[in-house]
């Protein structure tokens, strides 16, 4: 079979002191996973999780510099705890659920505020105002195999050298493994899946010219929208 133009490139993290890459197929993110943060978008401590998706090619990985994205005027930041599929599974149980995972990495989900308030009101969905091109900066992935199960860990995310949000991954409303056994009922993990994990409380708006800093498990991610 020929293709009529080149096929895309294989979108892939780089893991942390190996010269392997690590494929990514599917960006799964979990909506209002810390219980502050729910609180401050108007909701509950604790519901139900749900789940929206970004597209693999909206990964930016360590990136420098970003690009202030078209049809928004209030583009806000969701530093978060990706993890990293290594196993596939379906109905996954909770007992099992840490030997799924491969590993973890530092994202922010950059979201188009004010697209997402609108697209609420009317009831439609949010494709255009979360899976934006550029809208997913990513690190590099740290191996389970190093850093172990992850129930703690400080995560921050600071603006032109401001703290704007700060906490803790042990105040994740689901933690990982719940998250891969609620998400496995509904689809088949696959190895190359990543999850974004939810932001703590402090989400905000940037600007262009403004430095990010994020922070989480020794990575870092700093780069400055243009």
């Amino acid at each position: 079979m020929k293709f009529r133009f080149p096929p895309s490139p294989i979108t892939a993290l780089p893991i942390l002191d190996s010269t392997d890459a690590f494929p990514v197929r599917r960006v799964y993110c979990v909506g209002r996973n810390y219980a502050e943060h729910a609180l401050e978008m108007g909701h509950s401590k604790r519901e139900a999780p749900f789940f929206f998706s970004k597209p693999a090619d909206a990964l930016v990985i360590n990136p420098e510099t970003i690009n202030y994205p078209a049809m928004t005027s209030e583009l806000h930041h969701e530093v978060e705890l990706v993890i990293a599929v290594g196993q596939s599974g379906f109905n996954i149980q909770l007992e099992n659920a840490w030997s799924h995972l491969f590993g973890y990495a530092l994202g922010i989900d950059l979201t188009k505020r004010d697209l997402q308030s609108e697209f609420k009101k009317k009831s439609r969905p949010w494709d255009l105002a979360k899976g934006f091109d550029q809208s997913a900066p990513i690190s590099s992935i740290v191996p389970f195999a190093t850093a172990g199960k992850l129930e703690e860990g400080d995560i921050e995310l600071s603006v032109n050298g401001k703290m704007r949000q700060q906490g803790n991954i042990n105040q994740m409303i689901w933690s990982i493994p719940e998250i891969m056994v609620e998400l496995s009922k509904h689809i088949e993990l696959q190895a190359g899946d990543l999850i974004f994990t939810g932001t703590p409380s402090g989400v905000g708006e940037i600007e262009k010219g403004q430095t990010v800093n994020a922070k989480l498990l020794g990575l870092g991610l700093d780069f400055k929208l243009i």
